[in-house]
């Protein structure tokens, strides 16, 4: 059940635990101003008629720009915890992403006192579920933070991409935030994004500077200059060049993908199971030519 109530008797102390997405909340307002609000805001209400609003931000900012006044919402009821809790629970179904439920997590765990085995036990989760947000919202600067949840860096690029130069010991925290300075709010793909780090991090330190001072289009032509299209290499040998390099994308992005809940259902698992079998099958002989390969071409 829902109810009609004023918009400006909401409380937004949250709106920052969720991630903005100005492409979806364009889409979600051309929705709003032709259907209206469809599904209800959510919050809780707690002492002296305060409704704190957890879940709807996106609709919130919509019907301020078109002026609605009255929204339709949702009471969790009048306990702020079991508020968060629910939403976390129902983010199974909805959009809340890893990060967001990190977020309200440490909410739960700052603010309200409750341990990791507390916040298990009430959404029915593993503490290692729970320990896994909560070492990933400890992974993220102040600064990177701030420009994930603005939407300014796609959260993918971080989870994906930063994660595996963070790991690094060579590489600083300012290092880090210097790079995401450099190429926040520039309308890059995440692609684009992992090109421009992979020579950021592993580059020259010209290379560095130039993307420090803006030249974001002349990093990318340089990147996107792809060994596999080497002239003086045969169609052969570009061939397999190429594989080589869609080979390394591939195991990289293996490697680093987050062991999460979400690749677990038993349509994914019966063929995960039968295709990392075969790929078992093949590591030994397929290690071997590789490195034969490499020692190939090291002694040319």
């Amino acid at each position: 059940m829902f109810e009609e109530i004023e918009i400006s008797s909401l409380d937004l102390r949250f709106e920052g635990y969720r991630i903005k997405s100005r492409r979806a909340e364009q889409a979600l307002l051309v929705s709003i101003i032709e259907h209206g609000i469809r599904d209800p805001l959510q919050g809780v209400d707690i002492e002296n008629g305060v409704r704190i609003l957890l879940n709807g931000f996106k609709r919130h900012r919509c019907a301020k720009k078109i002026k609605m006044s009255i929204v339709p919402y949702q009471s969790f009821g009048s306990d702020e915890p079991a508020g968060i809790i629910e939403l976390i629970k129902i983010s199974n179904s909805k959009p809340l992403n890893i990060l967001e439920q990190a977020r309200l997590i440490d909410e739960l765990q700052k603010v309200h006192g409750m341990s990791n085995a507390d916040i298990a036990g009430v959404l029915e989760r593993s503490p290692s579920w729970v320990s896994m947000r909560t070492g990933l919202l400890g992974e993220m600067s102040e600064y990177v933070m701030e420009q994930v949840f603005k939407g300014s860096f796609p959260v993918y690029s971080f989870m994906y991409t930063l994660r595996k130069f963070m790991r690094m010991n060579s590489i600083s925290q300012k290092n880090i935030d210097e790079f995401v300075k450099a190429v926040s709010s520039k309308g890059l793909s995440t692609r684009d994004i992992e090109l421009l780090a992979s020579g950021y991090f592993k580059g020259s330190d010209d290379f560095k500077k130039q993307i420090k001072e803006g030249n974001i289009t002349w990093g990318l032509n340089r990147l996107k200059e792809s060994p596999a299209k080497t002239p003086d290499c045969t169609k052969a040998e570009q061939r397999m060049l190429k594989l080589l390099e869609s080979l390394q994308n591939c195991m990289q992005r293996i490697i680093f993908r987050d062991k999460d809940d979400s690749l677990n259902s038993a349509a994914f698992r019966a063929q995960a199971s039968l295709l990392a079998i075969q790929i078992i099958n093949l590591i030994d002989n397929f290690t071997k030519e590789v490195r034969e390969i490499h020692d190939r071409c090291e002694q040319a």
